[in-house]
């Protein structure tokens, strides 16, 4: 792995976020992300709300950016998956935070931009 991934998978690994924003997404209130950081591949798993269980999967492309496919099944029984491309940041508390542009690819049209940020114990 470059060196310039590693401000990313120290931000990520083994971390969970909330969501902060997503108006046009199905994850919300309660929908809690946990990731994992193994060199410059990226997964995750995340439940809660509306989801009843998702994963993702991807790659870091930068120092500060990375790029997901995710799918979930919502409590609703519905299957969605999706693509998106984030930007890894810090926010004034110094919790990393996670802006997101993306797009469903089955089960929904559309898309959105979407915000999260680090669940703190």
């Amino acid at each position: 792995m470059d060196d310039h991934f590693s401000p990313v998978s120290e931000r990520l690994h083994n971390r969970r976020f909330a969501v902060a924003g997503n108006a046009h997404g199905v994850s919300g209130a309660g929908t809690v992300f946990h990731y994992y950081v193994d060199g410059h591949v990226i997964s995750s798993t995340y439940q809660g709300g509306r989801i009843r269980t998702g994963n993702q999967v991807g790659h870091v492309t930068g120092p500060d950016t990375i790029e997901l496919l995710f799918q979930c099944l919502t409590t609703d029984g519905e299957m969605l998956a999706g693509w998106s491309r984030g930007t890894v940041g810090v926010d004034d508390a110094g919790r990393t935070t996670l802006a997101f542009v993306w797009g469903w690819l089955s089960g929904a049209t559309g898309g959105g931009e979407s915000s999260y940020v680090e669940v703190c114990d």
